[in-house]
């Protein structure tokens, strides 16, 4: 049996469900607002123990002045204690060149004193050769990982284990021959 276009089928009245299915798609949008959310919060608090020493030490900026930057690098210490250090380094960087990219942040760590063999750090173009809307950047250490990331302004880090394969970035890396 066919029924008519517009018409509705036995005991089924015209517009039910309507409500719902409108209901439904209003509450669709916000779930994903709220999901996309919660995976761009701000970057985790330090952890470590203990206060920074109130050293200081020196960072070229793109002018090749140089930039005074908190704390020091603990070389015995885990990545967590060198989390604030690697954290300052790298935002005295962004002060000084707000353009900075992935030979920046990574000469700029090992000038700082952080091993430049234990980095990576991806490309700071697409393959289609557009900008990347961020870059990410890592220091091994251990069997953790100091992570930054910079892009559209903002900078985060974040120490993380290692991943499966002894890396510390997924995906495909450049490789540091600067």
């Amino acid at each position: 049996m066919h029924t008519k276009r517009g018409a509705t089928a036995p005991g089924r009245q015209t517009g039910q469900g309507r409500p719902r299915r409108a209901a439904a798609l209003a509450v669709i949008p916000v779930g994903l607002s709220l999901l996309l959310a919660a995976c761009t919060g701000g970057a985790p608090a330090p952890s470590g123990s203990g206060t920074p020493a109130p050293s200081t030490s020196a960072t070229s900026n793109a002018t090749g002045t140089p930039t005074a930057v908190a704390g020091q690098l603990n070389p015995g210490g885990s990545a967590a204690d060198n989390q604030a250090f690697f954290d300052s380094v790298n935002q005295a960087l962004i002060a000084s060149n707000p353009a900075a990219g992935g030979v920046d942040f990574t000469s700029n760590l090992r000038t700082n004193g952080f091993d430049i063999t234990a980095m990576q750090v991806t490309a700071d173009t697409t393959t289609v050769g557009v900008a990347a809307d961020s870059i990410q950047f890592s220091v091994h250490w251990g069997d953790d990982c100091l992570i930054g990331q910079y892009g559209q302004g903002q900078y985060t880090s974040v120490v993380a284990p290692e991943l499966g394969t002894g890396a510390c970035l997924v995906g495909q890396t450049r490789a540091i021959d600067w």
